[in-house]
């Protein structure tokens, strides 16, 4: 059968939409390049989203660069402690919020030289939001070229090293000088650093300054 002219050109164009679509379908920009999270970070991406109702701004995590160990979350916890018990297992760089039935909150920490300094038990004395920070002597004499210039002390706020929050352990009524705080260094998590005492995410010192009052036990293996 012979086609007219204006059924070749309609032949024509429906052959050029079919591919169009065909390449749309099979080359999408959004997924392209982008293997799907594992199960577990992509529950974490809202743990671990940026926030804004704070008195400054709180940058998301980039979870795809998290080892999953650090992820907050319920675990099982068998202890002879209470509830309420904050527990800093040094070694293994984890924060055990001791919870009911067995069970505790578990964080990822990163642990410094100050971290490594204290053990036994002691109260959480003082909370802190935005903390102002000023480095210990220790730290001076170790690093002065770093610490030196903010020997008189850091204004809370995104560029201060003890981040959004920060809880005091206090011993006999005295402040230990250990602190479980805040970073601005979220991929030093799970690791070990040259100074600082206890560091978390500030999503999840955030979490954990909602949950536990001053007053607290808090337990440092």
């Amino acid at each position: 059968m012979i086609l007219s002219a204006r059924s070749r050109a309609l032949h024509a164009i429906a052959a050029v939409s079919l591919a169009l679509a065909g390449c749309t379908t099979t080359s999408n920009p959004s997924s392209r390049g982008q293997p799907p999270l594992d199960p577990q970070r992509a529950m974490a991406l809202a743990t671990y989203a940026g926030r804004t109702d704070e008195k400054f701004p709180v940058p998301a995590v980039d979870v795809t660069q998290m080892e999953t160990r650090n992820i907050r979350r319920q675990v099982a916890y068998p202890t002879p402690h209470s509830p309420g018990t904050v527990i800093v297992d040094t070694k293994n760089r984890f924060i055990y919020l001791v919870q009911e039935d067995g069970k505790a909150m578990r964080y990822g920490v990163g642990v410094g030289q100050e971290g490594l300094a204290f053990k036994g038990n002691a109260n959480i004395g003082l909370k802190r939001e935005w903390p102002n920070w000023a480095p210990t002597s220790n730290m001076i004499a170790r690093q002065p070229e770093r610490y030196g210039p903010v020997a008189g002390g850091v204004k809370g706020g995104p560029e201060n090293p003890l981040g959004a929050r920060a809880l005091y352990l206090y011993r006999n009524g005295k402040d230990t000088l250990f602190r479980i705080h805040g970073t601005n260094e979220p991929e030093t998590i799970g690791q070990a650093m040259s100074s600082g005492c206890i560091r978390m995410m500030n999503q999840d010192v955030i979490d954990l300054y909602n949950r536990v009052p001053a007053g607290s036990k808090v337990v440092v293996l």
